[in-house]
């Protein structure tokens, strides 16, 4: 890679015109993210994570007809599709580091089955909150050793 196309650290090159000036570097970064996570609802290890965490097909309580079901990896009770969630078990943007660059973002967003598991959207979201607070905190540490170093 020449200097030139070197990331900086939001993933972007600052010097580098985005949609012939009409988006900054973070609205491409964002763009970009979006495209990919798109691109991950067709990602076969996906798939095979949800079968492994298929337990069969039984009677839907909120319907009464028959629906697939899948075991929560957290908290192991089982829920039709519409209330799970695959989940990658490592962050893809980790919370002490941050974003690394693209290639490490891809390969961590692409990862494969055995880095992914079905949780319940519960599960999911409390997994979410604590991994947002470590980034927070994180983050708060970043910007004291930076501040101190200045």
């Amino acid at each position: 890679m020449k200097d030139s196309e070197t990331s900086s650290v939001n993933g972007t090159r600052p010097d580098r015109n985005y949609n012939n000036g009409e988006w900054t570097p973070s609205r491409f970064r964002s763009f970009v993210i979006s495209a990919l996570r798109t691109a991950t609802r067709k990602w076969p290890p996906k798939f095979k994570a949800l079968k492994e965490a298929c337990t069969g097909r039984k009677t839907n309580k909120a319907t009464g007809k028959l629906a697939y079901h899948y075991q929560c990896a957290s908290c192991k009770k089982q829920f039709v599709q519409k209330d799970i969630q695959v989940d990658h078990i490592f962050p893809v943007v980790s919370p002490v580091d941050g974003f690394v660059d693209w290639d490490t973002y891809i390969d961590r967003m692409f990862c494969e089955k055995e880095k992914l598991q079905v949780l319940c959207k519960t599960c999911h979201s409390i997994k979410t909150q604590v991994e947002k607070k470590e980034r927070e905190r994180y983050g708060a540490t970043k910007k004291a050793a930076s501040s101190r170093s200045t």
